[in-house]
């Protein structure tokens, strides 16, 4: 009974081992099927891939960049875009190589644009629709000589001292009385031989200049100045001719001819800075001293010996009782540097701020 009893718990074991090892492969081919259960099932690996979508082929796309003429363009910049199946946009950029040559490989297909730029040429852009796996070769570009320049133009000294006499040519005091010959730009480039008897022209030939001859003349009539010249019309006539005489001489001689030869600037710069003794001593001095063509300042030959030369020439036509030769050009030569200094001094302190169009100096002490 007892060796019975041990066989049959033997197979009792190997069966319930056996049982376990079945329901172990069962449960394992539940969850994942092998290979050879699916070799049972004929064509069932094609219907999977059938139903997976096929990766879309990329494609390439290559060109020529050239100018009007045929000529190849290296080194032109070439960019390329797209947009991405999932939305947004795909972009690349390239140049072309020594034979004016670009490629873009790996591209997917669909719509694109290839936009070309180089230096000193127009933008160009090309549009085109590349298939899957194609290589696209896009029409030649060629690119044309840009229209727009960008030019630096510089002017010459000449050309700025001109636009700065335009100015200077506006300014009138009350917007009337010429003020020509001073200066709101203290660097304000040189005047050239024609700009100087330009001014001086200009300045003697406007209307106020007569205006202030006649007034002056009028002064010598009721006064019985210069004598010689007598009463009445004629004698006012005579009066007007010699005042205007000495204007136009002074204006011409130290104005334009002296400060031609001597390369002499003959315009009053306006300080506006500094304290009010400063300023004084600034403008009186500059009946004596003046900026030259070279920047520096130096003695205003100019000024002074164009007084004495208005001086001598006013010998020539006033009556010979009322000349007394040297006194009378030193006389006149002395009231035209004083007439200088006062002229600065009302320039520098009082005439700016009744002068429209008067330059804008940084800083003014007004």
């Amino acid at each position: 009974m007892g060796w019975i009893a041990v066989r049959w718990n033997v197979k009792i074991l190997y069966l319930f081992a056996l049982t376990l090892g079945l329901g172990a492969s069962v449960s394992v081919r539940a969850q994942s099927p092998a290979a050879s259960d699916l070799s049972d099932q004929p064509g069932s690996y094609d219907a999977m891939a059938a139903q997976q979508p096929a990766a879309p082929q990329t494609g390439t796309i290559t060109g020529t960049i050239v100018d009007k003429d045929g000529a190849v363009i290296p080194n032109a910049k070439v960019g390329f875009s797209a947009s991405k199946s999932g939305g947004g946009t795909e972009t690349r950029d390239t140049l072309t190589d020594h034979d004016g040559g670009f490629s873009f490989s790996g591209v997917p297909p669909g719509a694109f644009e290839v936009t070309v730029s180089a230096p000193g040429f127009g933008t160009r852009k090309a549009p085109g629709t590349l298939k899957p796996g194609q290589t696209y070769i896009v029409p030649k570009i060629a690119l044309v000589v840009a229209t727009e320049v960008d030019v630096q133009v510089t002017l010459t000294q000449t050309e700025v001292a001109e636009e700065q006499l335009h100015v200077e040519e506006t300014q009138r005091i009350l917007g009337v009385i010429p003020n020509y010959y001073v200066s709101y730009v203290p660097d304000a480039a040189p005047l050239n031989p024609r700009q100087k008897f330009q001014l001086a022209w200009k300045a003697s030939f406007n209307p106020f200049s007569f205006g202030i001859a006649a007034f002056i003349a009028g002064i010598e009539q009721a006064d019985d100045s210069f004598s010689g010249y007598g009463q009445g019309a004629q004698g006012y006539g005579k009066r007007l001719g010699a005042t205007y005489a000495d204007l136009f001489a002074g204006t011409f001689i130290g104005g334009a001819v002296l400060p031609t030869v001597l390369k002499q600037d003959p315009r009053y710069f306006y300080k506006g800075t500094g304290s009010r003794k400063s300023r004084f001593f600034y403008a009186v001095s500059n009946a004596v001293i003046c900026k030259g063509d070279n920047g520096r300042w130096q003695p205003n030959y100019s000024s002074m010996l164009g007084a004495l030369a208005a001086g001598g020439i006013s010998n020539l036509y006033y009556p010979a009782q009322n000349r007394n030769g040297v006194g009378l050009t030193f006389e006149n030569a002395l009231i035209g540097i004083g007439g200088s200094a006062l002229g600065a001094l009302a320039e520098e302190f009082f005439l700016r701020r009744l002068t429209p169009h008067a330059g804008n100096p940084s800083k003014t002490g007004n």
